[in-house]
This record gives structure tokens, C-alpha cells and sequence, in this order.
């Protein structure tokens, strides 16, 4: 199978489904390092203590570079994009012959290029298969009711720290630190969405290159009491896996007790082999993170002291920025399912629309100097059509 040129963006590239709705090729990168949404000129840990989450990944943190996808690759994904593009609908719970209600603009926002990928991947690359867990994901988070988490409701669960998004790892991942010690309520539902909630804006933080993030959990001075039991367990495995495929791109853990490994035992039968393999157990996590973006207490250099006063609004505040700049960008790029998260994310990648369009373009060129060359007097008609290319990339071609 013949693979793509890495590192070059073929994004003016466009390719025709069965029904003749061109459809853009799924190339995963632009050239040159990505531009990250509100960066800023601070490289060096800030003097005093950080009671806030960093902006942005310092020079120590580099994104990986990705892999191009083969030409296989590219039609399995132009595929799912079509049958994707179909979804008008979604079930309001998973149970069978559930109701249904019309498919919304944050769920066809959610349906973006990588989104696809991640999923492809996850299903090695069987378009069924990942077309039935989108939409089993779209329902789950109907039903789990994403929309209802709001900070004001999680607030009670974090106000000792016990999660903090704070810091990128050495690919520019966002870090989710998880301080079992630091547990203040007792077994419950809003236990587990607490971490949904804390998955979500770790996501909101990832820069325009990277979509996975990077898990520290510590557990020193915890308790057994203080562990999630079995059942919490088997439920964060289920929604990690099925709603948040490709999303961890590595799992830190140190300080392990003797009954976490009774408790892994347990649940790592529920653990997909690949999972596994980034799973880091008592390693150094210097290895892993940049000191200048690592806790002291996880052996980093960050002199980070929890405020919940402080921490929370900024946090949330920093997510609600990022999330509405997306939005705009959607809404820019003609409100498209397949949407690129390089461009929604601020990086140096154009919307898949604006690729669209000019592909478009360049096709009519090509099609004016055809004609001609064979003295076909219809050129003026061609010159026109180019023009008409212009219009808004919503009304170029439909999703």
C-alpha cells in the first residue's frame, strides 16, 4: 500500500464518494510545528507558587510527529465520513427501540476528523465497527448527561485537589494528576462524573498537534478506604475504552500500595492489551514529564499549592475560553462534520472546507486548460465556474 509524503499537508486534495459529494482525504498534518491557542512567551517555571494550570507546553515538550495514512487508511476513512455525514438522529439512551431525538451542532462539532481517526483506530480500522461505536458514544453521552455536569455541580468533588489538570508531559500532553489521598466524599455517582468532567477539560487544554493526555497518579499516604472499589473501576475501564478510545496516551503510577495490586488484579482482565502497554508503574516520572512542568511532589520542580478558590474558577475559566474559540472556528469553517482539530485548535492547518473549495478550484483549472488545449469555446463558462467556487464553504459541498 502506498503511503502519503509526511509532513505535507494535501489538504487542497479532494476525493468523490459513490454519491459524487467530495469528501476530504483525512491527511493528519500540516508542516512545521503547530501554533498553539493562547501561547505565550513564558518558558520557565514562574517564580513563586503556581495556584493555576499552564497555558501551554514549554520548549521542553515537542509534539511527536505524525504518521501519514495509507491509501487503504484514507478510503476507510473517506467511508465512515459518509456514513457519519448520515446521522440525523440519536438515541436518548442506549436501551433498545430507545427515542430519538435530531442529531445537535455540539454533536456534529464533536464528530470531527480525528474523532473519526481515533475511532478507526480503536476498531482497527473497520468502518462498521467504528461507525457503531460513534454513534453508541453519541448516545452515552446523551443519556450520561455531559451537558449537566457544570463546574458549580463537580465543585464539592475537587476541593481538596484531588484532580488537577496541570502541565504538559514530554509530547505535549496535558497532565491529569489523581491524588487518591486526597479523596473527601464518599462512594458515589458523582465520583465517577467528576472524572468524566476532569477528562473533558483535560481535552479542552490539549494543544492543535496532540489529542491524547497523560494520567499521574500518586498514591502516596492512601488508604484502602480511600481507593475506588470494583465497580467504580470496571466503570471508569468501560468509559475509557468505549467513549474515550485513543484519548490516554500515557498512565503514570507511583507509590503503590500492597492492595492496589489485588485491585489491579481484579480489574485488568477489563483492560484492552494496548491500554496495558502504556501503563507505567513506580517509574520515574521526570522520564515521562519535564521537570519545569512537574509537581515537586511527583518529583518535579512546580512548587504547586492547591487553592480550590483560586484553582477551580481559573481552570474552568481557561476551558470555557478554549472551547468557545473552537466554536467559533466550527461556525467559521462552515459547521462541518470531519472538521479538522488542528484548526479548530488554532494550529497552521486551514478548515476542511477552505481545502474543499480550493480543491474544487483546482480541478476547474484544470478543466479550463483542457478545454483549451482542445479549442473547446466554452472557456468563458469555465471562468465562471470558478467564480461561483467562492461561495461559503457550507454551501460548497454539504455534510
Amino acid at each position: 500500500m502506498a503511503s502519503m509524503e509526511q509532513n505535507k499537508p494535501d489538504l487542497d486534495a479532494a476525493t468523490t464518494a459513490s454519491d459524487g459529494q467530495a469528501v476530504p482525504i483525512a491527511t493528519e498534518q500540516p508542516s512545521g510545528q503547530p501554533k498553539i491557542i493562547q501561547s505565550s512567551t513564558q518558558d520557565t517555571i514562574p517564580p513563586g507558587v503556581q495556584r493555576t494550570p499552564f497555558t501551554h507546553p514549554f520548549s521542553a515538550s515537542s509534539y511527536p510527529p505524525k504518521t501519514p495514512l495509507t491509501d487503504e487508511q484514507t478510503m476507510k476513512y473517506n467511508s465512515l465520513y459518509n456514513t457519519v455525514c448520515s446521522f440525523t438522529a440519536v438515541p436518548i439512551t442506549a436501551t433498545l427501540n430507545s427515542p430519538v431525538e435530531p442529531i445537535t451542532d455540539a454533536e456534529r462539532m464533536w464528530l470531527t476528523r480525528e474523532c473519526l481517526l481515533r475511532y478507526l483506530r480503536a476498531t482497527k480500522w473497520s468502518v462498521p465497527n467504528a461507525a457503531n461505536r460513534l454513534m453508541g458514544t453519541l448516545t452515552w453521552r446523551r443519556e450520561y448527561g455531559l451537558s449537566k455536569l457544570t463546574q458549580d455541580y463537580i465543585s464539592i468533588e475537587n476541593e481538596t485537589g484531588k484532580q488537577v489538570i496541570l502541565g504538559y508531559d514530554n509530547d505535549c500532553r496535558p497532565c491529569l494528576y489523581l491524588n487518591p489521598s486526597k479523596q473527601n466524599t464518599k462512594k458515589s455517582d458523582r465520583q465517577l462524573q467528576h472524572l468524566v468532567f476532569m477528562l473533558e477539560r483535560t481535552i479542552d487544554l490539549m494543544g492543535p498537534a496532540q489529542d491524547s493526555l497523560a494520567l499521574l497518579i500518586n498514591f502516596n499516604e492512601t488508604s484502602s478506604g480511600q481507593s475506588p472499589s470494583l465497580a467504580q473501576g470496571r466503570q471508569t475501564m468501560n468509559f475509557l475504552q468505549n467513549h474515550y478510545p485513543e484519548r490516554l496516551g500515557r498512565a503514570c503510577v507511583i507509590n503503590i500500595p500492597w492492595f492496589f495490586w489485588g485491585f489491579y488484579k481484579l480489574v485488568g482482565p477489563f483492560i484492552d492489551p494496548f491500554t496495558k502497554q502504556k501503563l507505567k508503574f513506580n517509574e520515574e516520572m521526570r522520564l515521562h514529564v519535564p521537570p519545569s512542568q512537574l509537581m515537586k511532589t511527583h518529583g518535579g520542580e512546580v512548587a504547586f499549592e492547591y487553592s480550590h478558590d483560586t484553582y477551580w474558577p481559573a481552570l474552568n475559566k481557561l476551558a470555557d475560553e478554549r472551547r468557545k474559540l473552537q466554536e467559533e472556528r466550527w461556525i467559521k469553517g462552515g459547521k462541518r462534520v470531519g472538521e479538522s482539530e488542528v484548526y479548530l485548535k488554532g494550529g497552521d492547518e486551514r478548515s476542511v472546507g477552505e481545502a474543499i473549495v480550493n480543491g474544487e478550484k483546482k480541478a476547474a483549472k484544470k478543466s479550463v486548460k483542457m478545454s483549451d488545449e482542445n479549442g473547446v469555446d466554452d472557456i468563458t463558462e469555465k471562468v465562471q465556474g470558478l467564480q461561483t467556487a467562492e461561495v461559503p464553504a457550507q454551501e460548497a459541498v454539504k455534510t
